[in-house]
């Protein structure tokens, strides 16, 4: 089992902006950070042409300010930049959160991400999320996608809340999973045998494979984002269109 408690993480500011990483070397493709963006100041994160970036504003409010386009953000929501092709910038209202997943892409995932992807950059609040069940969630528990498998190389992404129950599932082997508690959470994090409690700001990590649950008692809360990275290279036969 691998997690990451709030309170063990050390945020050093430059400039009112602070990102950490977390569960280090847990995955070769993977890193996650913790960030922290201080009220009245504005951050312009690192952009890359070759890694995927997924930004998870879990709390507070302000706005991302794109060349083309800005977005309020008022409530959970995700962002998702067009790689190195266009700037932007986070602004703070109010002190904000924010989970970043940036995954590296080798050759094989470019192939997929260009065979088939989502539009770029894009923004969705969690108001916006589809929601979907699953067989392995409890009967109340509520469940909605971010990243459908298949739009974004091999990266999927949802958020999962519920109380008094939530999520008991058999090991997938073909995808490894991180966990980030949203407020208000306080439940149980089990790997195979292992059992931690798990609250607001954690983070987790299952190997791919591994039998896990996230499991609230009644009158407490799950209420987590998870992101979820394919073990496996895709492995794409690119099609075109040509014009005659």
């Amino acid at each position: 089992m691998d997690i990451t408690k709030k309170e063990d993480i050390a945020l050093e500011f430059h400039n009112g902006y602070a990102r950490t990483e977390v569960l280090k070397g847990v995955y070769p493709l993977v890193k996650t950070y913790k960030c922290l963006l201080k009220a009245g100041h504005r951050a312009e994160p690192e952009r890359y042409s070759d890694k995927i970036q997924v930004f998870s504003f879990t709390s507070g409010t302000g706005y991302i300010c794109g060349e083309k386009k800005a977005y309020n953000i008022e409530e959970l929501s995700f962002y998702i930049p067009d790689f190195d092709r266009e700037r932007f910038s986070i602004y703070a209202a109010e002190d904000m959160e924010i989970v970043l997943w940036v995954i590296d892409m080798l050759e094989s995932d470019r192939v997929a991400y260009e065979d088939t992807h989502m539009v770029l950059p894009s923004f969705k609040r969690f108001s916006e999320c589809e929601p979907y069940d699953q067989s392995c969630k409890g009967p109340h528990t509520q469940s909605w996608t971010v990243i459908t498998d298949g739009n974004l190389a091999r990266v999927l992404m949802g958020v999962v809340k519920a109380e008094g129950e939530g999520t008991k599932e058999r090991g997938h082997a073909e995808v490894a999973q991180w966990n980030y508690c949203l407020p208000g959470s306080d439940f149980y994090f089990t790997v195979e045998e292992e059992t931690v409690n798990h609250y607001e700001g954690d983070f987790s990590y299952v190997t791919a494979g591994l039998d896990h649950s996230l499991i609230a008692d009644p009158g407490k809360t799950v209420f987590y984002i998870w992101f979820e990275h394919r073990v496996e290279e895709k492995k794409i036969n690119p099609q075109s269109y040509e014009v005659k």
